[in-house]
Parts: C-alpha cells; sequence; structure tokens
C-alpha cells in the first residue's frame, strides 16, 4: 500500500538514498525481549555506528562469463594442504610428545574443511578420519565465524578445536588458485621429526642380522603371473608293459611359482577310472634318484654348532651350502613341442599346445615354429556290428531297440517332423491320389481308391470309394462293396527280405507321383490323378519333390530339342488351329511325349497347370458363385454375418475397408464357416478388389449374405468328404496351356 501524498509522507530526491526499509532487530525468545539482530543492518541497508559486517562465506573476485552461484562454479574443486600438529603423550619414557601428519581439505563449493591422516603400518593409534567434512568454526572469541578460502596459505597455523594444525606446503592447483585470488603463498617448511619413530626404526635396524640369510622373493613373479597357465598336450606311450596302451595328458605349467600338474583325457567307455589328477601340482625333478633321508634336502647349510644343546645353543650356517643336496626342476625353457620329459621314470612327448602358450612363447622367447606333431595311428577298421535277423514280432525298428542293451527302449520317433507336419490350420499335409489297379482281371479294371499319404509320419492309407448300386449286388456279378482297403501305416517297398538283419526301406512322398506305379502288400496300383492340395504342395516345395519342379522339367527337355527349336516350333504351330499361341491339354501332352518319352504324367501336369491359360468361357459365372456360396449357407443354417464384419473391422488396422486374401481366409476359418477350401478361394477371387488386389470384405459379406440379400438358388453338388473325393480331373482342369510362353522359357535356359 503506497504512503498518501502529504507533507512529511514523502521523500525528496536530493537526498540521495532510495532505500529505506528498517531490519528487525529486537523480538521476544522465551517471553524476553531481547536484541536478535547483531549483524542486520541499519536503514536502508546501511550498517549501524560502529557495526562491522563480516561476510559468511568466502568472497571470490568477480571475472569474466555468466554470474553462477559458489557451489556450482567450484564443484568437485578442492583444496588440498599438508599439515602436521603435535600431540603430548603422558607417563611414558620413550617419548614425550608425537608428530601426525595429516591431510587438510578445503572445498570450494560450501567452504567445508575435512582432516585426514594417512594409515601407518602398526602406528598403534586410531588413523584415518579425524575430522569429518563440515564448516569449522574459528576459536572463542570469535566462534560465530566459519574459516574461509583467506585464512589458508603454507606456514599458517589453525586451530580446529582446539589442536594447533602448522600447514607446510600444499599441492600444485591449489598454490595456482590462491595466486589467483591475490595471495602471496609462502615457501614450504620441513616437518620436524617425530622421536619416537627414529627410536623405533633404530630397533628395528638393531634387529637385523649383520649377514642376512638367503631371501626367496617369490612375490614378484607370484604377482606377474598369476593364474597365467601354459598347456601343452602329452602323449604317453604305455604300450609295451602288459595291459597297457597309448594314452593321452594334458600338463599345465603354472607361471606363478613354476609348478606342474598333469590330468589325463579318458575316452568313453574306456575301462579307467575317471581320476581328476593323473600327477598332482608340484615341481617336477628331471632325474628321479633315490628317497633322500629327512634333513638332506634343506634350504640352509649349518656349518658348526657350539654350545649347550637346547637353550643357550648357537650355530653357524654355510654360505657356500657345502654337501648341499642340489635338484633340478623343469622350467618353461625345458617345454616345447617335441620334447620328452621324465615323469617318473614315464616318458611324455609334447604334441602340441594352446593358442595362449604359444603367444607366451612368441613374446619372451621369439619361438614361431609350433607345428603339432602327429602321434595317433590310423585306426583299424572296426568289426562291423551284426543284429539278428527280424524275427517277425512287432516293428523292425522295435525290434532293433531290444538289441541295443539290456533295457529295451522303444524307438524315438521324428517329433519335429511330426510337429511340422501335422494338420495345421488349413493346411492338411495330406497328399491324395486316385490309384487304379495294374491287374488283367476284368472285375478289377474298373475300381478306384483314394490312396492318402500323411508326411507327419509318412504313412499310407487306401480307401475306395463306393460305388451305386454295387453293396447290394452279389460279389459274383461284379457288385464291389467299397470302404477301407489298407489300414494307415507305414508300407514296405517290395523286393526285400521279410526276415533280413537290415532295416527295409519304405514309401516315401517322393516315390507318389501321376504315373508312378506301386505296389502295396502283393497289390499293384498306379496313380493316374491326385488332387489339387497334392499338386501345389509338391509345386510349393520343388527341392523336395524333383518330379515337380519346373524348372528342371524345362531343363530336361531343353536338353531333348538341343539346337532344333525352329523345327519345335513349326511343329507345336501346326497343331495350334487358331494360331493364338494355345491348344489344349490332349494336344500338348501328346507333343511333349513326342518330344522327350521319358517325361511322367505328373511332369506334364506340373508344366500345364503352370503354363494353363485361363478362357473366359471356362469361368464360372459370378452370379452363379454367388448363388452356390449362398445355397452352402443356407442348408448349414449359417447366420454369423455381423459377427464377420466384426472381426474384419477388428483385424483392418487403418480401416481402409479392404483387407488381404490370407487374412479373410484366417477369419472364416477362425468363426467355422461351413465353406469347403476351393469354393472359398474362388469367392474370394471373384470378390470386388482395388488394384493392389485387397478385398472389399463389407461388399463381400453382403455377397455371401442370404438372409438379407438373397439370389436365385441353383443346384450344387459339393465335394467336402474325403471318402467323396473320386479325382480333379486334371486333364479338364486344364484347358488350354500357352506353348508359346513355354518355349521361350526352354529356348531360354538352352
Amino acid at each position: 500500500m503506497a504512503l498518501p501524498f502529504l507533507p512529511g509522507n514523502s521523500f525528496t530526491s536530493s537526498m540521495g538514498k532510495t532505500k529505506y526499509h528498517k531490519s528487525h532487530h529486537f523480538d521476544n525468545c522465551n517471553d524476553v525481549s531481547m536484541l536478535v539482530g547483531h549483524e542486520k543492518p541499519g536503514i536502508g541497508g546501511e550498517p549501524l555506528l560502529g557495526q562491522k559486517l563480516r561476510p559468511k562465506n568466502s568472497v571470490f573476485p568477480s571475472g569474466e562469463g555468466t554470474n553462477v552461484p559458489a557451489w556450482v562454479a567450484f564443484d568437485r574443486q578442492v583444496l588440498c594442504f599438508d599439515a602436521f600438529f603435535q600431540e603430548a603423550v603422558h607417563e611414558k619414557r620413550e617419548e614425550q610428545f608425537r608428530i601426525r601428519n595429516c591431510k587438510i581439505y578445503f572445498y570450494l563449493e560450501d567452504d567445508s574443511i575435512q582432516v585426514i591422516e594417512p594409515r601407518i603400518k602398526n602406528g598403534g593409534v586410531p588413523q584415518g578420519t579425524l575430522i569429518r567434512r563440515h564448516r569449522v568454526p574459528k576459536p572463542p572469541p570469535h566462534d560465530d565465524v566459519f574459516y574461509t578460502v583467506e585464512d589458508f596459505n603454507i606456514g599458517v597455523e589453525l586451530n580446529l578445536y582446539s589442536k594447533v594444525f602448522k600447514i607446510t606446503g600444499s599441492d600444485e592447483f591449489t598454490q595456482n588458485f590462491l595466486r589467483k585470488l591475490g595471495v602471496r603463498i609462502n615457501g614450504p617448511s620441513d616437518i620436524p621429526t617425530d622421536p619416537y619413530v627414529q627410536h623405533r626404526k633404530a630397533m628395528d635396524e638393531s634387529m637385523q642380522p649383520l649377514r642376512p640369510y638367503e631371501k626367496h622373493d617369490t612375490l614378484k613373479q607370484f604377482l606377474d603371473h598369476d593364474r597365467h597357465v601354459l598347456r601343452f598336450y602329452c602323449y604317453w606311450d604305455d604300450s609295451d608293459n602288459m595291459f597297457g596302451d597309448p594314452r593321452e595328458m594334458i600338463l599345465h605349467y603354472f607361471l606363478a611359482d613354476d609348478t606342474i600338474e598333469i590330468r589325463e583325457c579318458i575316452p568313453p567307455n574306456s575301462g579307467r577310472d575317471a581320476v581328476p589328477v593323473f600327477v598332482r601340482r608340484g615341481k617336477l625333478p628331471k632325474d628321479v634318484d633315490s628317497l633322500k633321508q629327512p634333513g638332506t634336502v634343506t634350504d640352509r647349510t649349518v656349518l658348526n654348532v657350539f654350545g649347550p644343546t637346547g637353550h643357550g645353543g648357537r650355530y653357524i650356517l654355510d654360505s657356500l651350502k657345502t654337501g648341499a643336496v642340489h635338484t633340478e626342476f623343469y622350467k618353461d625353457t625345458d617345454l616345447s613341442i617335441g620334447s620328452v620329459l621324465n615323469v617318473w621314470g614315464r616318458k611324455f612327448l609334447l604334441t602340441d599346445c594352446d593358442q595362449f602358450t604359444q603367444e607366451y612363447y612368441k613374446t619372451k622367447y621369439g619361438i614361431e615354429e609350433f607345428s603339432p606333431i602327429s602321434y595317433k595311428q590310423t585306426p583299424s577298421r572296426g568289426v562291423r556290428k551284426t543284429f539278428p535277423p527280424f524275427n517277425g514280432f512287432g516293428s523292425e525298428e522295435d525290434s532293433l531297440c531290444s538289441c541295443m542293451g539290456l533295457m529295451p527302449k522303444p524307438p524315438k520317433r521324428d517329433f519335429i517332423k511330426f510337429m511340422e507336419k501335422d494338420r495345421h490350420g488349413l493346411d492338411s499335409n495330406v497328399l491324395r491320389f486316385l490309384g487304379r489297379m495294374n491287374t488283367s482281371k476284368p472285375i478289377d479294371m474298373d475300381r478306384r481308391f483314394i490312396i492318402s499319404y500323411f508326411l507327419s509320419d509318412d504313412s499310407v492309407l487306401v480307401f475306395e470309394p463306393p460305388v451305386r448300386n454295387s453293396e447290394s449286388a452279389p460279389q459274383t456279378e461284379g457288385g464291389i462293396i467299397g470302404g477301407k482297403f489298407l489300414e494307415r501305416g507305414r508300407v514296405k517297398k517290395p523286393g526285400q527280405e521279410p526276415y533280413s538283419t537290415e532295416i527295409s526301406s519304405y514309401y516315401t512322398a517322393q516315390d507318389l507321383f501321376v504315373g508312378a506305379s506301386v505296389e502295396f502288400n502283393k497289390f499293384k496300383f498306379i496313380l493316374i490323378d491326385a488332387d489339387e492340395y497334392a499338386f501345389r504342395y509338391m509345386e510349393e516345395h520343388p527341392a523336395e519333390f524333383p518330379i515337380a519342379n519346373v524348372k528342371a522339367i524345362c531343363q530336361k527337355v531343353s536338353s531333348q530339342i538341343g539346337q532344333n527349336k525352329e523345327d519345335i516350333r513349326a511343329f507345336f504351330a501346326r497343331n495350334d488351329s487358331s494360331g493364338n499361341g494355345i491348344v489344349s491339354y490332349e494336344q500338348f501332352s501328346g507333343l511333349l511325349r513326342q518330344i522327350d518319352s521319358s517325361l511322367t504324367e505328373h511332369e506334364i501336369m506340373t508344366v500345364a497347370r503352370y503354363y494353363s491359360e485361363q478362357r473366359p468361357e471356362d469361368a464360372m459365372d459370378h452370379l452363379k458363385l454367388v448363388a452356390i456360396i449362398q445355397e452352402q449357407l443356407r442348408k448349414r443354417n449359417f447366420e454369423g454375418f455381423g459377427t464377420l464384419v466384426q472381426s474384419f473391422l477388428h483385424a483392418d488396422k487403418e480401416k481402409s475397408g479392404f483387407l488381404d486374401v490370407e487374412t479373410i481366409r484366417t477369419v472364416f476359418h477362425a468363426h467355422h464357416v461351413p465353406l469347403p477350401d476351393d469354393l472359398l478361394r474362388a469367392g474370394i477371387a471373384s470378390a470386388p478388389a482395388n488394384e493392389s488386389g485387397l478385398i472389399l470384405y463389407e461388399e463381400f459379406v453382403k455377397q455371401i449374405n442370404w438372409r438379407d440379400f438373397p439370389v436365385p438358388p441353383m443346384q450344387f453338388q459339393p465335394v467336402s468328404e474325403e471318402a467323396d473325393w473320386a479325382g480333379t480331373a486334371a486333364k479338364n482342369a486344364v484347358n488350354a496351356v500357352n506353348y508359346q510362353a513355354m518355349l521361350s522359357d526352354v529356348f531360354g535356359s538352352s
């Protein structure tokens, strides 16, 4: 609140003052009125009469740069001073006082002080931190003021809690900092000697013998080479002894103390005990002599003993070690590839070493050659293990496992293959073929069989579809009852001994293809067709099925054509009546057989499927396809179209209204929509899509919604069960083949 502009309430500018605030000097403390503002200034911040304001912290001259506080500018900057103080010792004859050296640290960021006394071995007094870090006040009567940087200099005595410390020196950083503050630094002073330290030093020197013993200093070697181990591979030929054989060893040389350890490499089923160490760690002598008597091998040799026995007796040591027994031990200089070591009477040949050992010898001794020595003999051909022939009980693998050990174990199945090739979603991993009997009997020539090959366990199942009006007919009139012809299982190939010592070979997926002749339990079949999944699976895995590899087939045809390219073009052109480069499947098959008679029916089908040409009249009418799909859903009473749209919206992260074909098939499969996979693929292919091939899923759901958008019904009989499949008629499925595209690839590959 401003003062009113009245006489006595305004200030004149001629007085030269702009601040008129008054400090709070008096207050009540414990109900007693007293003066509390000893250090507070008067009106306007000016000091009172006779008042001297003392700075609370160190004052540093302002320099160039930013104006930052001291705790930021001097962070982690410490002044270090060397000092000592004299401590009185009472009631002790050897010393009356003691000189204790210490370090004084002054922290510039907050003017705190820390005093530390370096620890001395066998000092006898507590050492370490004498004064912990904090601001130290000055002695009375100035105990209200703390030490600042202006109080420190070489040669100055500081009274810290009644102990007088005299500064004798400082480090280089401290001297440079004080010079920048304008402080004239005094010269360093000497620290007085401690009489008790001199007394102890004289006592230690008097205790040293005039003729010191021989010293064995192994500490340096230990510190330099601790955990440094040289590794050599050894060979000991013990075949000359009874029941002896060649044995492999590993020699460890410890550089820390020149000791050697030998471990044996025991192979599996060697019949030896797995002892951890062959020769325990210790110094290995070069020459093995008889066992010495106790006291023969000593570090020192006694020259003479005189005086009474026991207490008071004296002896003289022989510095020349006359009569001492010297034993030579193996050193690192004695170890090299090819050298023979005498290990307590056994000859060990060093054959090789590790990388660390090679680097050690290369660095210290300049050795560059580390060629290993071949010592292993050529392994003799072992006697082939024979097994008894199969007895006919159980499977061959199970009978073979009973011969492997005393405890029979069941044969192991290929679990990884089973998990990869088992039915997964829409992929059944079952190859189905249509076959007929290879026989001349009229009653069996017209019979058809569905041969299913399961990729998960290489098993085969043969099923005969029932033929209408054949079950009620008697056997003599040609009626055949349909059903399971061969139980699912692995089928052996023909021409093998039934009770052999070798494992029989079974039919694999590569043995089954269109045109192949197989024999299942004395019944011969010819494969005449396959389903769409089998064709597509074999074409997607050309490395496993060379019979379905289009590139390999084209190269095979190209090798038969040779240089007759123009003749082959003219040959195909004569059979092309329309002249548009397209022929029918029957013509294409006949022409390929004339070029290469070794081509199988499956290879011709694969090439025809790859170069097939879709004609407009072959495509199914879109309205008819929608009617067939709606009829299927109506018969199965499927009405979950709203749920389908919600799942599509959830899968459409960008909310664009379009999804790819695989996502739509996955959603249909998740909702168990009762549609065959081929019919679903055809419906998705005819659904509205954009330029990228993405399907407009809402329109597609509207097309198949028989409840809200019905279309006129049409008659259609789907094939969904395995037993109902009777061949895909690939010859009729591929109506036209573009032979010009095939010839361009064939001639290009040649």
